[in-house]
């Protein structure tokens, strides 16, 4: 049975504004968790209800299904020691308030769908392109394996509620107005895209809307339940990636960044760009999903397009 009613926390975000517009055009109600109201009621409309804190919602409300997409982008400032408490603390912090949420209510969500990413994997270790579907372990030690398990450790504690769990790993999301899309065009557009390091680590990626639609399968799927790989099933080495990109725009690569630079300048964080995870949706395809982007080309002809 499909959940009727669905707390989204992140409501106000790239997948968020278009789950909930899913959401209420298949006539379902939708709580939103946002520490600025006025901004969610403008990107979400009227027919959500706007929460600030979780704590504000009586223990006899009616919530049949819970969706954290909650977290500060990892992409960005280097990640020194207050930065990776900020990135934890804006993952581990929402997640924590919706565990309590879900203790104490009296009708208790039947599934918690909590966003991962395929960083869960860790870095490539050399140019392996090992493929890594949902069994494959993390990496301990590696800050990005270490917050993406820590966020789904926290995720697991709801099965002891009876709460349906799936941990929703996403690869890097491209949409024409959100996710790495826009940051990436310009450059390719000008035909000023550069191939990373050696160009060879894997360079996972979904399309926007693929996206979104598997959040929805993970709801109203209720076989799913632990990892979940939210990747195309055509991932490319980054340099391909790169051409695949400029050629959608008529454009070709000719720069290339060695990695020793963007290391000393990055540090950690590099990895995101030099280390890829070749990551599979071997439980997305075992439950049916059909993929509306499966090839990178199709996917950024659409981009492009729009």
């Amino acid at each position: 049975m499909k959940p009727a009613v669905v707390l989204v926390i992140g409501a106000t975000g790239f997948i968020g504004r278009t789950l909930v517009a899913g959401l209420l055009r298949d006539d379902r109600t939708v709580i939103a968790l946002s520490r600025n109201p006025r901004r969610a009621r403008r990107l979400l409309g009227g027919q959500v209800q706007i929460v600030q804190n979780l704590s504000a919602l009586p223990d006899d409300t009616r919530i049949d299904a819970v969706v954290n997409l909650a977290g500060a982008p990892v992409l960005g400032l280097p990640w020194t020691a207050g930065r990776r408490r900020e990135l934890l603390q804006s993952r581990i912090g929402p997640g924590a308030s919706a565990q309590q949420l879900m203790a104490r209510l009296q009708h208790r969500p039947a599934v918690l769908v909590a966003a991962s990413a395929v960083g869960f994997y860790g870095a490539s270790v050399g140019d392996s392109f090992a493929p890594r579907d949902e069994t494959a372990p993390p990496q301990p030690g590696q800050f990005q394996s270490d917050l993406c398990a820590a966020v789904e450790q926290q995720a697991v504690q709801a099965e002891s509620l009876g709460v349906r769990v799936v941990r929703l790993r996403l690869a890097v999301v491209m949409g024409h107005d959100g996710g790495a899309y826009p940051m990436l065009r310009p450059s390719a557009r000008l035909g000023l895209g550069a191939v990373l390091g050696t160009g060879r680590q894997a360079a996972p990626w979904i399309h926007h809307d693929d996206a979104v639609a598997l959040l929805r399968l993970a709801l109203d799927h209720d076989s799913l339940q632990g990892p979940l790989n939210a990747v195309a099933p055509d991932v490319r080495p980054q340099a391909e990636f790169t051409r695949a990109l400029a050629a959608s725009f008529g454009r070709r690569v000719f720069l290339r960044l060695p990695a020793a630079p963007l290391r000393l300048l990055a540090g950690e964080m590099a990895g995101l760009l030099l280390d890829g995870q070749n990551a599979v949706p071997a439980a997305a395809l075992a439950a049916g999903f059909v993929f509306r982007f499966p090839r990178l080309d199709a996917a950024l002809r659409d981009l492009a397009g729009r």
